[in-house]
Order: C-alpha cells, then structure tokens, then sequence
C-alpha cells in the first residue's frame, strides 16, 4: 500500500508537470506515447487502490487551463476529452459496455486530429466568439486568432439563431515544414511538431503571427443549436458540411469488428494526409443513445479513442553524411536501407551530434532501430545488432564545405570556424542585414539568396560592392526599386559601431551584449586588441561570452572582413554614451513577462535613457524587477531574494514628468 501510494504521489506530479507544458506551454518534454503510459499506469493503481485516488487526480481532469493571457470563456457545454484505447481489445471492451445498454448501436469511426481543440459561436450565421477547450469548463478568448484561419467560415448561409460548434485547428505538414524553416533562419528554436506549433500560433497574443503560420481547422461536433434538432452524429456532420464548414471523412459501422476495420484502414493511410492524426474515435451515432449512456466525470461512455502505437522498425545504417548548417553547425546525418514508417518511405534521419553517436554507440553497418516522433520527424532510437564489419564513425576535423578547421566548445556541436564557409553564407547575411544588425531595407533572404546563387556576394563586404546594375540584373528587377535598394545599402555605413558588432554574428552575442561591448570600447580596433580578460570586466558578461568575443577577433578572417569594411567607407561609429545622472542612473533592471502596453524592448529603451542598464537574468545585483503577465522564473527568484518588483504602471510613473 505505501508503495502504491509513493508511485501515485509520483506519477500525479509528472502529469501535472507534463499537462502543464503540452497544454499550456506547447512545449512537452516526452512524446504523446510516453505520456499515455503514464497516465495508463495512474489510471490501474487507482482501480486496484480507489482508497487512494486524489479528487484533484489527473486521471479526472482534461489536461490544460485557461491562461491569464486572454480572456475567460465559460462553456456552456463542456469540452470533453475522451478515453483512450491502445489496443483492439481494449475497443471490444467498449463495445460491450456499450451493448449492455444499447445492443443495436451504430458507430461513427472519424481520424483523430492531433492540434488544438476550440469553439467557435455563430450568431444568425456571424462568428462571434471562439475559444479554446481550456480545463474543458474554462477556456480562453481567441476569436481575434480564429478570424485568421481562412477555412473557418465567418459568415454562414441559412444558419440557426445560434450555434456553437467544436473542431480542431491544426497545421498542415507543409505549413509546419515552412514555419521550421523560418524559424531556423531567424535563429529561434524550431517547433517540435504541428500540434505544438498550431497551439502556440493560435495562442499569440497578437493575431498578425497567428495569421502568419496558415493555420486550418477541421469541426466535428454541434455543441449546442437553436431551432434545429438532429437524431444522429452523422446528421449533424452533414448538417455541417451543407453550412460550408470544412469537416473530414467519416464512415458508419453496424458492429465493432467494421469500426476496427476503419480504424486499421484510417491508419494505413496516415502517411497519405496532410495533417497528423494519432488515433481514431469510434463514437455512438444516436444522440438517443448518448443520453443513455451518459458520461464520467472526465470522459462521455459513448465514444472511444484509439491511438495508434509509434511505429518502430529495425533497418540498416548504410552511411553517416555531415551537413554545415546555417551557423556553422557540423550534423551528422545517417543514411539507411529505405523502410516504410508511419506511411512514408524513410531514408535518413539526423544523429544530431558527436555525443549521441557516442552514447547510442552507432557504427557505420549497424541495424538500428527508428520510429518517427510525432509522426513526422525520423529519429534513431537505439542499436539493435552491431554488424561484425560495423566500422566507427570518425568526426571530421575540417568542415567538408570550405576545409577549414572544425571546433567543439562547451556544448556538444562541433562548428565550422570559417565565418566565410559556403554554407553559412546565406543564414549569415540574413542576420547581417536584420533590422537590429545593420538594418538594410529591401535586402531580404530572397534577394540575398538570388546574390549568393549569382554568385556576387561570397561575404558581407561585397554587399557594399554591389551596384544598381547588379541587382537589375537579378530577375528583372526595377531601376527604383535597384536605386532603393543600394541607397538603403550605403546608408547603412553610417550606424553605430554596435550594430555592426551584432550583425558580425559572434556566437553567444546577442544585441544588448553588443551594446554593453561598444559602451566599454569605442572603437572596432580597441575591441580587436581587447583580450578575454577585458571583456570579462564588463558587468553583464561571463567567462564565455568574454571568451567568444576574443577568439572571434583573433580569427583571419575576421580580420581582413574588418579590414574590408573599413576601406569600403564603413564609419563604424563609436555607440552613445549612456546619459548621466538620468533617474536610473547605477541601477540595473531585468525585464520579464508580457507588459500592458508596451514592447519590453520600448521599456529597456526608456531604463537606458534614464541612466539605467538592463540584464538577461536576476542576480543580488538586480535593483528592479520589471514584470508582465507570464513572468516565469525571473519573478520567482527575484521574490525570493527580495528584489523589488514594478508594475509597468509603477515603472513608468518614476520616469521624469
């Protein structure tokens, strides 16, 4: 009994934490099928130990909560979530409960989507409000969002008074593929999933991202009608679909063994679609039957999800390729004998780095096992057999694009040091050119990709070596947008010395570290000459940092890029000198959280004018903490060390009058 109780203090705690990541944060840790065992083995101790359920059990919960970022929205009709099965037999056991008080039930057998359950109200045919499921009582105000989703009707012909219907905004594979790829230019952190990636975009505060990532909906289910009445789940679908709402396949079974077959043939086909689906629903088509049945505190005894087991197959790895990635990033990419996984043909997979080959023990030759996480993605899990002539795998020391020498730092990625490698080419003149770097208008990855591929840039110097006849001559360009384009260029030459030290993409150098940098050295030659131990002075920096800057400098072709640029009539102009004697004159500020009214950047430009400085992270020598919605850690340890705490409003009434 004690240790009964131990494993379900246990367990209760991983799923709250992992529930509060997948559904609040969109950002789990473990996959799908990780996390149903979990709840699987709470769900059993509980049944064999009732004595010990907890009311507040996940096992009795739908999964999420409704943030505080949007407004609340009650349901009138609760948002269900549904019970899972793993396996046939498991749905044979539904079908028995089922037939003790309906023994001629039909089933409706639909995909189950893998996105972001929501609401959406019509009234006399408007879409007037939309939410999220929330803690499926409680959700979130997202209307603004779903008025972006371009499927989702908003105006309805011969519509009712009122209806609210259910459906599922998820993101199709080729938007997801697109959203990475954006993602991974800007240097942000690429989405795990769909699911996650339509749960985040539609949760963004503000609805220009959201429409921005080409979200899509599927709607399932009338949640309430006025002056219509229907005897069936199928009915409604088709009432559905006459009103113009986008809604998916469907089919009718008479028995459990029809519905079975469905649900196998739904998931042969999984690789066929657009979108991911992790399972199927088998639900009770008579609305009369429903009621009979009812419904669990958690989960309607009318329908039944199946969720399809991750596909894991042995295969041979028959090479190991290396790609450079965009910021010089060395990844080792397997090369298998093709094997049909989750509907797709699968031929490589990345092995991420030299430390998972290592700790997986990987050798060319070997038969490895792989799945797809989320349904998508390749990944290697484990070695099943070493093959007798299985040879190890040796990193390059030279990159294999430009053969310059290869280095490995703290972290495990093994990285290019040639900032002019081919294949940092292009991501690095993205980041040159950005708004916050040297900030040249017009000049955008397109363009520059045209640049690369016509081979007039091979580094950011030929930039300001480009002319009005160079970019006509890029696919019939226009003389005045050419004309713009090399005034925004030129103009460039006069920015401050930080933004050139951003825009030169030193790693472990953000924007503010640039600018603390240009504060303490106020010429591009004293940086140069400065070693790690002068900039490790600089309040704000680490070991690493300090480390970074200098061995950047101190590479060749850092120095002739310099060197390129100052002959090519770069000013390179010392930053402004903070203002003295300013309000927040010696204090230091770290701002957190999404604030009322205004950009955390706008608010650390305001601390800077005043006197002030900002930093990344709490420490005692934090004077303020500024705070917004979702603070997260920042706050929690600066209430921990005492540190006051200001309000936006607070904040800016101690700005001068």
């Amino acid at each position: 009994m004690q240790s009964a109780k131990a494993r379900i203090r246990e367990l209760t705690e991983k799923l709250e934490y992992h529930n509060n990541l997948y559904y609040n944060q969109d950002a789990p840790e473990i996959s799908d099928y990780e996390y149903d065992m979990l709840l699987r083995e709470l769900e059993n101790l509980e049944a064999q130990f009732p004595s010990l359920r907890r009311p507040d059990s996940p096992t009795n919960r739908v999964g999420g909560s409704a943030g505080e970022k949007f407004s609340p929205v009650v349901h009138a009709v609760p948002m269900e979530s549904l019970h899972d099965s793993f396996s046939e037999e498991e749905l044979r056991d539904f079908d028995r409960r089922v037939r003790e008080t309906a023994p001629d039930a039909r089933y409706v057998v639909e995909p189950k989507f893998d996105g972001l359950s929501v609401s959406c109200e019509y009234r006399n045919g408007v879409f007037v409000r939309g939410s999220t499921r929330g803690d499926g009582a409680t959700g979130e105000d997202v209307t603004d969002n779903l008025m972006t989703i371009k499927s989702l009707p908003k105006r309805l012909k011969n519509a009712p008074e009122f209806l609210e219907v259910r459906g599922e905004v998820y993101m199709s594979f080729q938007s997801f593929e697109e959203l990475v790829r954006r993602q991974e230019e800007n240097e942000e952190k690429p989405a795990k999933n769909p699911r996650n990636a339509a749960a985040g975009s539609l949760r963004q505060k503000n609805a220009k991202i959201t429409a921005e990532r080409a979200l899509d909906i599927f709607v399932f289910n009338i949640q309430q009608v006025t002056g219509v009445t229907f005897g069936s789940h199928r009915e409604s679908l088709d009432y559905l679909a006459q009103l113009g709402f986008p809604t998916s396949f469907y089919t009718v079974c008479d028995t459990v063994d029809e519905a079975i077959g469905e649900i196998r043939k739904i998931g042969d086909n999984r690789g066929n679609y657009d979108y991911a689906i992790d399972g199927a629903v088998v639900k009770v088509d008579s609305f009369a039957v429903r009621e009979q049945l009812g419904s669990t505190a958690k989960y309607p005894k009318w329908a039944e999800a199946y969720k399809y087991p991750p596909e894991e197959k042995p295969t041979k790895l028959l090479s190991i390729e290396i790609n450079v990635g965009r910021t010089g990033v060395l990844t080792p990419v397997g090369i298998f004998e093709p094997v049909l996984l989750a509907g797709t043909t699968v031929s490589r997979a990345t092995l991420h780095n030299r430390d998972f080959i290592e700790e997986k023990g990987i050798q060319i030759g070997d038969t490895v096992i792989i799945r797809k996480a989320g349904e998508i993605i390749p990944e290697v899990l484990s070695v099943k057999e070493h093959a007798e002539n299985a040879v190890p795998f040796v990193f390059p020391t030279l990159c294999p694009s430009c053969g310059s020498p290869v280095s490995q730092d703290d972290e495990a990625a093994v990285r290019c040091t040639n900032t002019d490698c081919p294949a940092q080419l292009l991501r690095h003149l993205i980041h040159f050119v950005g708004r916050d770097a040297m900030d040249i208008d017009g000049l955008g990855p397109a363009v520059l990709e045209q640049l690369v591929q016509a081979e007039l840039v091979h580094s950011p110097a030929d930039l300001y070596r480009l002319t009005a006849e160079d970019i006509i001559a890029l696919d019939r360009k226009a003389e005045k947008s050419a004309g713009n384009l090399i005034a925004a260029i030129e103009k460039s030459k006069q920015n401050e010395l930080y933004r050139l030290v951003f825009a030169l993409g030193i790693r472990n150098i953000g924007l503010k570290a640039a600018k603390l940098i240009c504060e303490n050295f106020l010429t591009i030659d004293d940086i140069m000459n400065a070693a790690a131990d002068d900039f490790a002075k600089i309040d704000g920096f680490g070991a690493i940092m300090a480390k970074s800057v200098e061995s950047y400098f101190r590479l060749e072709g850092t120095v002739e890029l310099i060197s390129q640029l100052k002959a090519l009539g770069l000013q390179m102009k010392p930053s402004e000198q903070k203002p003295k004697g300013g309000v927040f004159e010696g204090k230091t500020f770290v701002l957190t959280g999404t604030l009322p009214t205004m950009k955390r950047s706008e608010a650390s430009k305001l601390v800077e004018q005043n006197g002030g400085k900002t930093a990344s992270s709490v420490s005692k020598k934090t004077s303020y903490v500024l705070a917004g919605e979702e603070a997260g850690s920042k706050l929690t340890k600066a209430q921990t060390l005492g540190i006051p705490i200001l309000t936006e409003e607070e904040f800016l009434a101690m700005l001068p009058k």
